[in-house]
């Protein structure tokens, strides 16, 4: 019986010891989490000064928010949360005119041609 326990509690203290001395401890799978409207620079790139709502909406999809007070302000918005909880955000605003007619972009993408006025 005394065999017995001597070499089951050495074998239990090294287990112990191993398993705390590990650097990395397993864990569960964790996903990336998207939230909003994915807009990539080859929509943008699509976009052309002039363009109506409909064209637009189209192009992008449909915003995630329409300002209640001024009709012609879109703001399109994407985060993404990766699995160490790192949060990236995207932002685009679209402009109309009183027309209904794309005049104005900000935010983090930019035509690559530099048709519409932008600002940062």
């Amino acid at each position: 019986m005394k065999s017995i326990t001597a070499i089951i509690v050495p074998m239990c203290l090294a287990f112990v010891l191993f398993s705390c001395s590990t650097s990395q401890f397993p864990s569960v799978h964790k996903v990336s989490i998207q939230q909003g409207n994915l807009v990539t620079q080859e929509m943008i790139n699509q976009l052309e000064p002039g363009m109506t709502k409909e064209q637009v909406k189209f192009i992008l999809g449909t915003p995630l928010i329409k300002d209640s007070f001024n009709q012609n302000h879109w703001v399109y918005l994407y985060n993404l949360m990766d699995p160490r909880f790192q949060i990236k955000e995207k932002r685009l605003e679209v402009y109309f005119n009183t027309q209904g007619k794309l005049s104005l972009l900000r935010g983090d993408y930019h035509p690559s041609d530099a048709k519409l006025t932008t600002s940062p």
